[in-house]
Formats: structure tokens, C-alpha cells, sequence
């Protein structure tokens, strides 16, 4: 009479359990130096071979020369043991005798010593099913048994049972079985019963029996039978109704060839499958890939693709069409193809950033030349007098070049310049008004050694506009140009814009006045402010370039004073108002935030 492969081979020693090593080493050194505890709890996936080390390490208990990690399977306790038949090791199915009826039966049992055997071993299987008066009804006695009475606990759930079982119990965690062990067991099999194979067939059959050690050995029967004893690619493909691997190469293959018309092709023929099938197995091909380090499957495009696949899932979870879903995906897959990596788009912005740089300079060289032009053509118009020029000295009388110029426009870095409409940019989105005034106000110079530079030509609004919002701008100028940046007011080359004004013809007292008004202007006084080129007055005009933080940065006024002054936090947290506050609330913990 045939027998089920599972059965067939089922361990019958410690030696022969597959991918438990630890815990049959463990078991097998308890044994032989006799620290026995009374209750174990097996716990691990379905097929990992709880049940079996349970029925070895009972077998192991009871054998005539023993207890020891080498059973005889000679005497008569190991035959019957081997058999199923043995009086003294009761297995019990928690899962049809889950009620406190049922452990009170069980208890009743453990008063009487063994029949024939040394201990009398119970093997409750399934155990997380019992209900919660059975399981109190099980405390006691699983905290102290008799001494002739062991208990093997085993479940697929051990977070279903109560922590008062689990802290009685030696608790072992059988881990989920290596897939090259399953096919070394697989290929064993096989051989011993003779039949052909192909070595890519049973790893499909070990990737689809997920670890579980029963579950691929019933796969197998059910192969053999269907393969007319040759267990081959196709015809494990196709009892399992998955996708062979070679028509997954194809489909790739043209995917990254962007062959749409091979495309559609194949998804005709998956249309015979299911959709998330399809994914599930598309998703282990490319992670063989990976793992095989394939060169037309780079890490960049492999990322790309479990993006592509798991947002098919979602998809798939809300009832939409799978092989609308199918096609998608595998279009999404051609069209990320199309992606640039970060190397080139890397090589693209310094390219684009090295054009910006040469046009810049090409423009400063033009509009020098232009100037030089015009002042060579420049001609005297009549009726108009000529401003006077200084003669320019020879080279021998010329006085040394500084050794620092001052910076200007044309010999900014692209990059800095990029920033500074970054910073334009902020401020448009935080206020339009003052992203405008900024703007027509504000004129960017130089960024060196963490100070930003700039001239200011505010007038009237904007002025105003910038001065009441400085600490706004100072805020995103060390946001883009980094914290602790320094602002540097310095003079324009380029005049500020003149507007037009109209005023009513001056009568010969406004001309009395104006003429006295220039008269005591050409005479400075002691201590007056001179303004200077950008119309501001401050004291120290005999400096071009004047580093400050305050609002004078961006209305040209160094001297004016801010308009709101920045507090420490330790003078807020001891002002009395805040004391008084914090006494009356009872406050443990007060949290002091900027406006900006």
C-alpha cells in the first residue's frame, strides 16, 4: 500500500530533522546529561517539525536504554513508540478537545504512574485552541506535575497563549525551513525512489511550498503523478498554474528592449493567469536577478520596478480589472526606462550651470566693449556744456592698484546668483509685495567667505515695505545661503532709477530759498550725515562698504535702528509678567517660538 511522502519519511530521529539544528542539538544534550524540564512548548510554522521532535523526544524518554539522545528503535518502547501504539505517551488535538471538560479528563490521567514506560508523556498539539477556563484549569498542574509526567506543548501561535503557560513552559521557536535544504531533502527523496527530475523543477516547488517542509512534500506526490514520474520545468509550471520562467526572460526582455508590440503579445497569453499571480512571480524573478547580479538589471532600474509592482497591489486590493492592472504595470516598467540616472543628471546641471556661467561673462565682455565704443565715438552736441573729465595720469606717476577690488556683478559664481533668486523666490511665496519690493529694490554684488553682498535702491514703499520685514528676509537669506550669513551693504556701480516728478513752476522767493539751501549743503557742518550713493545717510560715509544685520541693510541706512529687536530667551522667561503666568497656571514647561 503507497503512503504519502510526508509520512513515508518522517523523521524518527534527531539527526534526521531538517533545518532545526539548534533545537534538536539542544533536546539531544538535555537528554544525555540528564536536565530534563517538565513542560515544553514547540512553536513555529506549519510543517517545520514540531510534532515529530515532540514523537522523537518521546520515543527518546521511554526507550529501554535511555533516556538518551540516540534511541535504539530496537526495544520494545521505541516499536511501539514508532508505531503509534505506545500506552504511556497520550497525543491529544487541542483543536477538537478545547473545553475544561476535556483537560479535567487530562488531569485525572496524570495521578496514575506510567503502565510500562519510565514517564508518561503528554503531546497536546494545536494547543493556542484550548478556551480560557481550560487553560486556568491547566496551570497548576503544569507548574507542578508529577515527577513521572512530562507535557510537550506544540502551536502554530504562540502569541495566542497566556503569558501565565508561556512562563511555565521551555519555549522552542522552530524557524521556517532554508529552500536549499528543502531541495537537498527533495533530491534525496527522489533518488531513493528512483525518478527523474530536473533541478529547476524543484526549486520552484521548494519557492511554492514557502518553508514548509510538509506542504512541498505533498507538492511533490502531486508532481510525480502529474509528470508520469519525470518532474520537469514545464510540468510543474503548469500543474501550479504559474508563469515559467524562461516566457518571464522574454517578457523582460522586450521591456527593456521598450518592444510595446511584444508586449501586448504577452499580455494575451497572461491573460490566463491571475493578476497578482503574475506580480508575485515577476517580483521573485527580478529578486533573482539582483541576487545573480544580472548586468542588464542594474539597482537603479531594479528599484524602479518593485515601485512599479507595488503600486499594482493596492490596485488590485480595490477590485480593478487585473489585466487592466497587468498592462499598466508593464507599460509604467517601459516608460520608466526613460529616466535619467543621478550620474547623468548630475553631468546635465553642471553642463547647464557651465553655460550660465560663459553667457554671463560673454555678456559683461560685450558691455564693456559697447562702453569703450561709445566713449571713443562720443561727439559734443551743441548748446549743451561738456561735463569736465580728469586727465588721466601717466603710468609712471599712477598711483598702486589696492590689492583687493571691490566685487562686482559680472564676476559673481553662477551658483551664488541661482541662490539670490532662490531668495527671490522665497519671498514671493511667503509675500508677493515683498518678493516685488525686494526685487526692484535690492541688487545682488558678491556671496564670499559666508557675506552676501548686495546694493539697495529703496525708496518710499518698498523702503518701508523692506524695513518693517527685515526679519523675514534675513530669515530666508540663511536659509538659502546658510545659517550665519553676513549682510554687506555696499555702493552700486549702477545709478538707482530716476522718476519723473512734476511740480509747479518756482516763484523768485522758492528760488531765494533753494539757492540759500545749496549754499549751506556745499558747507557741511561738524557731526552731519553725508548721504551716500545710494541715497542713505549714515555717519560712516567715508566707508563704501558697511557690514550690518539691521533693517538698514535693505533700505540703505546702516544707522536707522530696527524696528523690533530680537529678546533672549532667558530675559522672557524672567520677566514677572511670564513668572506670574507660569505661578498662576502651573505651567512645567513653557515653549518660546519665533514669529518668523
Amino acid at each position: 500500500m503507497s503512503q504519502a511522502l510526508a509520512l513515508k519519511y518522517r523523521p524518527k530521529r534527531f539527526e534526521d530533522l531538517i533545518g532545526q539544528d539548534s533545537i534538536s542539538q539542544t533536546l539531544a544534550m538535555a537528554l544525555d546529561q540528564n536536565r530534563l524540564g517538565h513542560a515544553y512548548l514547540f512553536s513555529g510554522l506549519r510543517g517545520s517539525g514540531k510534532t515529530s521532535t515532540a514523537r522523537i523526544f518521546s520515543k527518546a524518554l521511554l526507550c529501554e536504554h535511555g533516556p538518551t539522545s540516540k534511541p535504539c528503535d530496537t526495544c520494545e518502547q521505541c516499536r511501539m513508540a514508532n508505531e503509534g501504539r505506545h500506552i504511556d505517551i497520550i497525543e491529544m488535538d487541542a483543536a477538537s478537545s478545547r473545553k475544561i471538560d476535556d483537560i479535567r479528563d487530562l488531569i485525572e490521567h496524570t495521578k496514575y504512574k506510567p503502565s510500562i514506560g519510565r514517564y508518561k508523556v503528554f503531546i497536546i498539539d494545536e494547543v493556542h485552541m484550548l478556551t480560557k477556563e481550560a487553560f486556568n484549569a491547566l496551570l497548576k498542574t503544569l507548574e507542578e506535575p508529577p515527577e513521572f509526567v512530562k507535557f510537550i506543548l506544540a502551536t502554530t501561535d504562540p502569541l495566542k497563549l497566556p503569558a501565565t503557560i508561556l512562563s511555565r513552559t521551555q519555549h522552542f521557536r522552530f524557524k521556517k525551513i532554508a529552500k536549499p535544504l528543502v531541495i537537498k531533502h527533495l533530491e534525496h527523496i527522489l533518488n531513493t525512489e528512483g525518478i527523474a527530475f530536473e533541478p529547476e523543477a524543484l526549486e520552484i516547488l521548494a519557492r511554492s511550498g514557502s518553508g514548509s517542509l510538509r506542504d512541498t512534500l505533498t507538492l511533490l506526490d502531486q508532481a510525480i503523478v502529474y509528470s508520469k514520474s519525470h518532474v520537469d520545468v514545464p510540468t510543474v509550471t503548469q500543474m501550479l498554474g504559474i508563469i515559467d520562467p524562461e516566457f518571464l526572460e522574454k517578457l523582460f526582455d522586450a521591456i527593456l528592449q521598450k518592444d510595446e508590440t511584444l508586449i501586448r503579445t504577452y499580455l494575451r497569453e497572461l491573460e490566463n493567469y491571475e493578476a497578482e499571480m503574475v506580480i508575485d512571480e515577476m517580483s521573485l524573478f527580478l529578486k533573482e536577478k539582483l541576487l545573480l547580479n544580472d548586468p542588464k538589471f542594474f539597482p537603479m532600474l531594479l528599484e524602479r520596478f518593485y515601485r512599479i509592482l507595488a503600486d499594482a497591489k493596492p490596485l488590485l486590493a480595490l477590485g480593478t480589472d487585473g489585466d487592466f492592472v497587468l498592462s499598466l504595470t508593464l507599460f509604467k516598467m517601459v516608460e520608466a526606462m526613460n529616466l535619467k540616472d543621478i550620474d547623468e543628471m548630475i553631468e546635465a546641471l553642471e553642463e547647464e550651470l557651465g553655460g550660465i556661467g560663459k553667457r554671463e561673462s560673454g555678456i559683461g565682455n560685450r558691455e564693456s566693449e559697447r562702453g569703450n565704443v561709445e566713449r571713443i565715438e562720443a561727439k559734443p552736441v551743441p548748446g549743451i556744456d561738456r561735463i569736465p573729465t580728469p586727465n588721466p595720469q601717466p603710468a609712471s606717476s599712477a598711483m598702486p592698484a589696492p590689492a583687493a577690488t571691490k566685487p562686482t556683478r559680472h564676476s559673481t559664481v553662477p551658483d551664488d546668483t541661482l541662490r539670490f533668486k532662490k531668495l527671490i523666490e522665497k519671498l514671493y511665496d511667503r509675500n508677493a509685495d515683498l518678493g516685488r519690493a525686494f526685487e526692484e529694490s535690492i541688487e545682488f554684488v558678491s556671496y564670499e567667505e559666508g557675506t552676501l553682498s548686495w546694493a539697495s535702491h529703496a525708496e518710499g514703499e518698498n523702503r518701508e515695505l523692506l524695513k518693517t520685514h527685515f526679519g523675514i528676509v534675513r530669515h530666508f537669506v540663511q536659509d538659502v545661503f546658510g545659517v550665519g550669513t553676513k549682510i554687506r551693504l555696499v555702493k552700486s556701480d549702477n545709478p538707482p532709477p530716476k522718476k519723473p516728478e512734476t511740480s509747479p513752476a518756482p516763484s523768485q522767493n522758492d528760488h531765494a530759498e533753494t539757492a540759500e539751501k545749496e549754499k549751506a549743503s556745499e558747507t557741511p557742518q561738524a557731526g552731519t550725515a553725508v548721504p551716500d550713493a545710494n541715497g542713505a545717510t549714515h555717519t560712516g560715509s567715508m566707508i563704501e562698504d558697511v557690514d550690518c544685520n539691521s533693517a538698514g541693510c535693505v533700505t540703505g541706512n546702516c544707522s536707522e535702528p530696527e524696528p523690533s529687536r530680537e529678546y533672549d530667551t532667558k530675559e522672557i522667561l524672567n520677566d514677572p509678567m511670564v513668572k506670574k503666568a507660569q505661578e498662576l497656571f502651573g505651567a512645567k514647561k513653557i515653549v518660546i517660538r519665533s514669529k518668523v
